[in-house]
């Protein structure tokens, strides 16, 4: 079975990145750019059928694990997915609804695509496919997955995948609690989830963010969220920033709107996986990103330390979607 560890090997095997623009001498923060180093273990056909709650479905582990299958626990909660984004097509367009899940809201390890414009989301494809959309960590399965599903993707494809996750209407899917102390964590399926028994850690300036209930995401539930803990202090700091710019740089709202749920062509930010958020702002920020819409935000960002950033972020999740 193709898996996204799999994709990963092989893509860093044969491809040369060019980096040489770019911010390479900052380590990154783990807790956001999660690399999954356990290997993957391929669950054999047939098995124990799997169910969870408010469900009438069923699937076993392998049909869970299987990139060109989605597994769909709550059918009536979205339209009908369209064949790219239920199913996919081999060898390589994994179904986007496996990683982005039926209702568009993502996990922390991949972008919440529901509600975003879909020439947005056009755009993006192709800044993935052109090479102006790279990531500060190379060796994450997610990013070189979409890198190679954009190459593959045909343009009716990528429009039908657009369609649909633009017209899905967010929900509260992450709850952002500030706290100094956070539990710790171990990574698992390329995101952070609570370590067995109860140790805690200080938070620092940090996002820890985690499934609700571990188990469920595990079997992509999509009707089960996130919590993120966040820095005590941060929201009111990060909605300084987002509101007025802080004294720092641009307000986000002068772009993203007064309450950061997207403005014309500008994305949302309300309610999004902060662990997503701050990758992309950090990734603009040392030069892994570029084209037309980046040469006008990484100067904004460029006026941001690393942890405004995580104030930013923290208080952008925090809002309703």
């Amino acid at each position: 079975m193709v898996t996204l560890r799999v994709v990963a090997a092989l893509w860093l095997a044969t491809t040369a990145l060019d980096l040489t623009a770019a911010d390479t001498s900052t380590p990154l923060p783990a807790w956001a750019y999660v690399v999954d180093p356990a290997p993957d273990v391929v669950p054999p056909p047939g098995g124990k059928v799997m169910h969870v709650p408010n469900s009438k479905a069923g699937y076993t582990l392998a049909q869970i694990a299987n990139l060109f299958g989605v597994p769909d626990w709550h059918p009536d909660t979205h339209p009908p997915m369209p064949p790219v984004v239920a199913r996919g097509r081999k060898p390589l367009v994994f179904a986007c609804g496996y990683c982005h899940l039926p209702n568009g809201l993502g996990r922390p390890e991949n972008a919440s695509l529901a509600g975003l414009p879909a020439s947005y989301i056009i755009q993006q494809i192709g800044a993935f496919k052109s090479g102006d959309r790279k990531v500060a960590a190379p060796n994450r399965g997610p990013i070189i997955a979409m890198e190679q599903i954009a190459h593959a993707l045909t343009p009716a494809e990528t429009k039908s995948a657009a369609v649909y996750f633009s017209a899905l209407k967010r929900t509260p899917w992450i709850r952002v609690v500030e706290s100094a102390t956070v539990p710790k964590t171990r990574i698992e399926a390329w995101m952070l989830t609570p370590a067995p028994g109860n140790d805690v850690e200080p938070i620092g300036q940090r996002i820890i963010e985690v499934p609700e209930n571990p188990g469920l995401t595990l079997l992509r539930d999509d009707a089960s969220g996130f919590v993120a803990y966040v820095p005590p202090g941060s929201l009111n700091r990060g909605k300084a920033i987002a509101t007025t710019g802080g004294g720092k740089t641009t307000a986000c709202v002068a772009c993203h709107g007064p309450d950061l749920r997207g403005l014309a062509d500008f994305p949302g930010l309300a309610g999004r996986s902060p662990s997503y958020l701050v990758r992309q702002l950090i990734d603009m920020k040392r030069g892994f990103r570029s084209g037309p819409t980046i040469a006008f935000m990484s100067p904004i960002v460029a006026q941001l330390s690393d942890d405004d950033i995580v104030d930013v972020v923290a208080y952008a999740a925090s809002l309703a979607p």
